[in-house]
């Protein structure tokens, strides 16, 4: 318990540093009494370390957004989505009916080194049965992960045998993407889809602009929309492969950490060709450092709607319990110094978790010219062309949200699972004869031979849906819904094939990826975006 009450000491000096010493003093000791009483002499017995913890919550729900408390789970959790991988048994599923369907198993993965196939339910792990426990997510992964080296048995059900089957299944690293897609997106152009900033992006990134520089590249697409952040260390990074050395991509400025430039350095040419970074209300960090930085330096043309505005820098503080605080010690500064954090109020989480919906309803997220800048607020890229500082990078070409293909019907489908649950058995059902009629993703996105979502597959999910209870009488417009049946062959593809399939589909139903494509296919038109006004 005193190592606990150390590091709440510690917290208060970083609080508090501003104070005069005595009240400094005075506030610990403060604390410490108050402590020590419900501790020694409350009525009942206390839980010191849950207190500790609701203490420091307390605490940082008094600072801005960012400074955060995660628990020790959380934390392990955190880094697994960071760290680029984690231990376990290999498989991807999805639960259908309180079961465990396996999707398909990570190329030399544990489970398919035993001879797990796609399309098995998981029943019972060790001498535990899963199936029908109703055990959430987090239970799930409890079970069948574990440390490297350690083994696990698992009972498998598969179509066509009367009996469980039983693999002895060795645990072993598994690694997690930060690049959800990348290919050829047209002739010459490139595509890659980042979801996060992890530890492991700039070695994926280096291999994917391996291969499609093999396969052509000329010019590249870079996706960061609903791209939350992640390392300020990759950020930086991938800007070494767009930019010359030397050149600064981002700064921070704190009261005790002081003024730190980050600057590309390299070891090798850089790429040259046209660059377009797709950017949306959910792109927030690591990628608006990004795209702030390319955005700055006229290096890339930003296509979009205006970004998050995340733009605190948090240091962890480990705990001895095993949790963290990330505790905001500085902000975010584009080359061109803008602020990227957009404008809060301390200890008012609320309004700032509902600065999204704010947006949407006064339409910003709809029309560009609903967002207002102040002067005050401008400032000038390399070329001399004018940006705006106030929080979050407003691209350089605005596309509105696009709230027609995305209907009252085909939002009450997705909210109920009825799309999701739908692709799980029909996938199960036609897995063999789909691989052997479209055995590359390529043959399934054929245009003429490829498959085709029919009408039958269309009703059968309304009437998933009507059996879900989806609340819309429109249902049956889903039956000329474009963006509904390639989101239906989307879904089917991810689990047919090689990552990135959901968004080689889905690409052609967005707006903002048909306006990239338009501006990096035309050098008048991106050279004239990147040009002074």
């Amino acid at each position: 318990m005193m190592k606990q009450l150390r590091y709440l000491f510690i917290l208060f000096l970083l609080l508090c540093a501003g104070e005069a010493k005595a009240d400094l003093y005075n506030s610990m000791k403060t604390f410490n009494s108050a402590l020590l009483s419900l501790e020694n002499r409350y009525v009942d017995t206390v839980d010191v370390d849950a207190l500790t913890e609701i203490a420091i919550k307390a605490m940082l729900k008094e600072l801005d957004p960012h400074s955060t408390y995660l628990s020790p789970k959380e934390v392990e959790q955190m880094n697994e989505g960071l760290g680029g991988s984690f231990e376990g048994i290999g498989v991807r599923y999805q639960m259908e009916n309180d079961t465990l369907l396996v999707i398909n198993t990570v190329s030399g993965g544990p489970s398919e080194k035993v001879g797990i196939l796609a399309g098995d339910r998981i029943i019972m792990v060790g001498d535990s049965t899963i199936a029908g426990q109703k055990f959430n997510t987090n239970e799930i992964q409890r079970r069948l992960r574990g440390p490297k080296g350690s083994v696990v048995d698992l009972g498998v059900l598969r179509q066509g045998e009367s009996q469980l089957l039983w693999f002895k299944v060795e645990r072993d690293k598994i690694p997690v993407y930060s690049i959800d897609a990348s290919y050829i997106a047209a002739p010459g152009v490139g595509y890659i889809r980042l979801s996060r900033f992890a530890q492991t992006t700039p070695e994926e990134f280096d291999k994917a602009m391996g291969k499609l520089d093999e396969q052509g590249m000329k010019h590249l697409i870079i996706d960061l929309q609903d791209n939350g952040g992640g390392y300020l260390s990759s950020a930086v990074d991938l800007a070494n492969f767009l930019l010359p050395s030397s050149e600064l991509v981002v700064y921070t400025e704190g009261r005790s950490d002081g003024h730190r430039n980050y600057l590309t350095r390299h070891v090798f040419d850089h790429f040259k060709g046209r660059v377009v970074v797709l950017i949306n209300e959910q792109s927030a960090s690591a990628s608006e450092i990004l795209a702030g930085c390319l955005q700055d330096l006229d290096r890339g043309v930003i296509v979009g709607r205006r970004s998050f505005g995340k733009g605190l820098v948090q240091s962890p503080i480990r705990l001895s319990n095993g949790g963290m605080i990330r505790l905001t010690i500085s902000h975010y500064y584009t080359p061109s110094g803008r602020c990227i954090q957009k404008p809060y109020t301390k200890g008012d989480q609320k309004s700032y978790n509902e600065d999204l919906l704010k947006r949407f309803k006064q339409g910003e997220l709809q029309n560009a010219d609903s967002i207002d800048f102040a002067d005050s607020l401008k400032y000038y890229t390399r070329n001399g062309r004018t940006v705006y500082g106030g929080g979050g990078i407003m691209p350089d070409f605005f596309v509105p949200l696009d709230t027609l293909s995305y209907t009252k019907a085909h939002r009450a489908v997705n909210a109920k699972g009825s799309l999701n649950r739908y692709v799980i058995q029909y996938f199960k059902a036609h897995q063999q004869e789909l691989h052997k009629q479209y055995p590359t993703i390529e043959a399934f996105l054929n245009e003429e031979t490829g498959f085709k979502v029919s009408d039958e597959m269309v009703g059968n999910i309304i009437e998933q849906a009507r059996k879900d209870s989806a609340q819309s009488n429109e249902l049956e417009t889903l039956y000329t819904n474009d963006v509904f049946r390639s989101q239906i062959a989307a879904y089917l593809a991810n689990d047919l094939y090689e990552q990135g399939a959901y968004s080689r589909i889905m690409n052609h139903t967005s707006d903002v990826f048909k306006e990239a494509m338009d501006i990096i296919n035309d050098e008048r038109r991106y050279n004239e975006l990147l040009k002074s006004k």
